[in-house]
């Protein structure tokens, strides 16, 4: 690590600490060369997350694009920025755990997937859009779905 002060490249560490919840390491260093003191940041480099849309483009992951959609479909319901956040991670968690490569319909379903549980109307908004609603039959079937529920089978 060169000194940010006169650029010696040797240097002794003081101390170290997790920092960021545990994200990274904040190192205390001494540079041998002036005796100055400075802190550096270790963090693991993640790998980026690609988005193939169906146009055939390739693009990187967007949580901002997640939240943008999420936030449209939840509008004037009792959803707030945090639980809208939290959910766009919670997608990005899951196809990192899945890819490095995600299709646009990966995205859409686990979208999908997450808001269900949280508001069922914001997310027939979402399905609407996302599944290219045409007629109210469309809306009805959706309802049925979200509402089905099965009895267990009788011995």
């Amino acid at each position: 690590m060169r000194c940010p002060w006169c650029a010696v490249d040797d240097d002794r560490v003081v101390d170290s600490r997790l920092a960021e919840d545990g994200g990274a390491i904040r190192r205390r260093r001494e540079c041998l060369g002036c005796g100055r003191r400075f802190t550096t940041f270790e963090r693991v480099e993640e790998v980026p997350l690609w988005v193939m849309k169906r146009s055939g483009l390739r693009e990187p992951f967007d949580r901002a694009k997640v939240v943008a959609g999420v936030r449209a479909a939840c509008k004037n319901r009792p959803v707030t920025d945090a639980q809208m956040e939290e959910l766009a991670q919670a997608v990005e968690d899951a196809l990192r755990a899945q890819t490095a490569e995600a299709t646009s319909q990966q995205v859409g379903v686990a979208t999908l997937e997450r808001l269900q549980g949280l508001d069922d109307v914001a997310y027939l908004r979402f399905a609407s859009v996302y599944k290219g609603f045409e007629e109210a039959g469309d809306f009805q079937r959706e309802v049925g779905l979200l509402t089905k529920t099965t009895e267990p089978k009788r011995r």
